[in-house]
């Protein structure tokens, strides 16, 4: 069984940067698919990120490309996302998620895909 858990979240100005983190325990995460999901309030989840297993590829949602990075420790079992330069409509609920059975490019978007979830941190861009 996999656990994850994310923090980083906070409160920050247009323009500002934050990095999430998603510490797994329980099983090594280094040959899962990795991704990063937002919900904000009455919106759908929507894929933001997402990372291969073996690290070599990432994908990003258009919204987040050239701003937002995802990236993978694996010595410390941790995901990341480092966000730059943050807009009000990147107010969300932030949440990791990981699968070790996701190979096919158009499954990394999918939320539906991932077996393993975190809790979530909020993360509020002010203008």
């Amino acid at each position: 069984q996999v656990h994850l858990v994310e923090s980083g979240g906070g409160l920050v100005q247009a323009g500002g940067s934050l990095r999430l983190s998603c510490a797994a325990s329980g099983r090594t995460i280094s040959n899962y698919a990795k991704a990063w999901f937002r919900q904000a309030p009455g919106k759908e989840r929507e894929f933001v990120a997402a990372i291969s297993w073996s690290g070599g590829s990432t994908y990003y949602a258009d919204s987040v490309k050239g701003r937002f990075t995802i990236s993978m420790d694996n010595v410390k079992n941790t995901v990341y996302l480092q966000m730059n330069s943050l807009k009000p409509e990147d107010t969300a609920q932030y949440y990791c998620a990981a699968d070790p059975g996701i190979f096919r490019y158009i499954d990394y978007y999918q939320g539906t895909k991932y077996h393993y979830w975190g809790q979530g941190t909020q993360v509020t861009v002010s203008s």
